[in-house]
């Protein structure tokens, strides 16, 4: 039985997703997913970031509420291609628990956000995301989020 294809989606792909952009769309592309299972995003770590210039000057390290924002706009990327008309809403963070970080993530690093569902009911969803950086995982942790309807004349 031979593997199937990945399925990429590309940055301009994934805006078409998500409502982030610059400096904080953190999911550069889409390496892989299973609908409403699973998905793999990539997050190449830029010495340009902006986040740099404070963090930190001399030593720079990507911030771990980034890393837990990757892990989470990777999952919206998975819930987001359900829906058609997905101009007109949106996704909340609901909470974050059992977060961890195992090993700083520098600039030149490559980010690999791996997030699963957990579970899917109505408008809640709930996933398991880890992250790693050359195989070792770096960071871990658990969100719930909610999909909102914007409102009449809102703009995303």
């Amino acid at each position: 039985m031979s593997e199937r294809e990945p399925r990429i989606i590309d940055l301009q792909g994934i805006m078409d997703l998500l409502p982030h952009r610059y400096p904080l769309l953190l999911v550069d592309r889409i390496l892989d997913f299973e609908p409403k299972v699973w998905i793999r995003g990539l997050k190449n770590i830029s010495f340009d970031e902006q986040v740099f210039q404070g963090h930190f000057p001399n030593r720079p390290v990507f911030p771990g509420v980034y890393i837990v924002e990757a892990m989470a706009q990777t999952g919206g990327c998975l819930l987001m291609r359900e829906y058609e008309d997905r101009s007109r809403k949106v996704i909340y963070f609901m909470s974050i628990e059992g977060v961890k970080f195992r090993k700083p993530v520098v600039p030149g690093d490559q980010l690999v956000m791996e997030v699963k569902v957990v579970s899917l009911k109505g408008r809640i969803c709930k996933m398991r995301g880890e992250a790693f950086v050359a195989g070792q995982k770096v960071a871990e942790a658990e969100f719930m989020s909610m999909l909102m309807d914007l409102a009449e004349g809102e703009v995303k």
